[in-house]
């Protein structure tokens, strides 16, 4: 439950981890809600440390002893105390006294620690705490939590189920959109939850102040001028082939600074690269992996737009396949298993997404069209034919109003049922 209003399809799975002698590490990008949803799981008796706050960070700093002290002036209680950081990542030292703690007593304190970057662990070698912790991802709403409009058709079958599990279906759900409306405004939950004439100006204050800002706090980049105009390129080039040598000429960067950069966004949570898949017995196939912003929204935003309905419409089809994407990996992520590809050959066949789940595969076009076709499946078919036994059946995700059968191993599935 996120606060008295809305429901986050991970809160039941957060819950349940909360009660086991483990540290808990949640992670995720700014504004997806992450404070929110342990602040209502948390009890108030909570020993909360704030390291977000100016403050009280630079108290920790200035002491790294500090961490432990308070915890040890905690009164015992018999279930342990229960201690939160948050924005864990600022104060990497935090870590040890974690470990410190934890492994001198484990019943003494529970330990939440929630982050919204990795770098900065990654760069110091940071105590990530193997053995003793369960790790936890948090990312911008699914269709679970903020349904769709029309709503979905019961008997449709999703290549990728992301079910409410038993008796926790929501009570209060995130407000239902339509199609067009999630590709401009994407899925953080403030924004969903937001006035639509003030969603845009939170898109552009998320890139403004939680990513540029974290950025330099953390001294990660060196020349600004060039990274944010980076920022931009990679933001308007989401979800196609990554291009290093035409972004790095384009910055004035090296080659090497832009692969760096990329994967700073990645460290930080704020996009996935989305690799080719490597499965297929086509020997001209391209090997350059795809990057993805994690959310339509932000992604408007970092290539310097006002996200609005009217930027949709100019190239509706280009954000729709970006946005099923988004929502596949998302759940694939969830699931805790399976992988998402892309496939694409020099000599024309592509297919946009590749779920391999489980030993099977299911392969996936997007079309903006309302009345698809069996011609539109035809690169599906031909991957169907290459994998007879790991791919049975394939789908085109579109905008036509109800599931619709298009070949034996075929189904044009409606946006809303996927």
């Amino acid at each position: 439950m996120l606060g008295p209003m809305f429901d986050r399809w991970y809160a039941t799975e957060l819950k349940a981890c909360l009660e086991r002698p483990y540290v808990q590490l949640l992670f995720g990008a700014r504004q997806t809600g992450k404070t929110t949803l342990l602040n209502a799981l948390l009890p108030s008796e909570t020993l909360r440390v704030d390291l977000a706050n100016p403050e009280e960070r630079s108290r920790h700093l200035a002491d790294p002893g500090r961490f432990v002290k308070l915890c040890r002036d905690l009164p015992a209680a018999p279930d342990g105390r229960l201690v939160f950081v948050d924005e864990a990542q600022a104060v990497p030292t935090v870590f040890d006294a974690v470990q410190y703690l934890y492994d001198n007593d484990k019943r003494r304190w529970r330990f939440v620690l929630c982050g919204s970057s990795a770098r900065k662990l990654r760069k110091t070698g940071a105590n990530l705490l193997p053995g003793r912790c369960f790790y936890h991802r948090l990312h911008p709403l699914t269709m679970a939590e903020h349904p769709p409009e029309p709503k979905r058709i019961e008997y449709a079958v999703s290549p990728v189920p992301l079910e409410w599990k038993a008796g926790t279906l929501p009570a209060n759900p995130f407000p239902t959109w339509g199609l067009e409306e999630r590709l401009a405004y994407g899925a953080l939950p403030g924004v969903v939850a937001a006035q639509e004439a003030d969603r845009a100006r939170m898109l552009t204050g998320f890139t403004l102040v939680h990513l540029e800002e974290e950025i330099r706090r953390e001294a990660l980049v060196k020349d600004w001028g060039a990274f944010v105009r980076f920022l931009e390129l990679a933001a308007a080039e989401s979800g196609q082939v990554v291009n290093f040598a035409g972004i790095a000429q384009e910055t004035g960067l090296s080659p090497p600074t832009v692969k760096s950069h990329y994967q700073l966004l990645e460290d930080m949570f704020i996009g996935f690269r989305l690799p080719v898949y490597s499965g297929s017995k086509r020997k001209n196939l391209l090997s350059t992996p795809k990057f993805l912003f994690f959310d339509p929204g932000v992604r408007h935003a970092a290539a310097g737009l006002r996200a609005s309905l009217e930027i949709v419409r100019v190239n509706p089809g280009a954000f729709f396949e970006q946005w099923v994407g988004i929502e596949l990996w998302k759940r694939l992520q969830y699931l805790g298993e399976g992988r998402l590809h892309y496939l694409r050959t020099r000599d024309g066949m592509e297919i946009d997404y590749i779920i391999e789940h489980r030993g099977a595969l299911t392969p996936i076009e997007v079309k903006w069209s309302e009345r698809p076709a069996v011609q539109d499946a035809r690169h599906l078919l031909s991957f169907l034919r290459e994998h007879p036994k790991q791919a049975q059946h394939g789908y085109i995700v579109c905008r036509c109003s109800a599931p619709l059968r298009l070949h034996d191993q075929i189904t044009a599935l409606p946006w809303s049922c996927l």
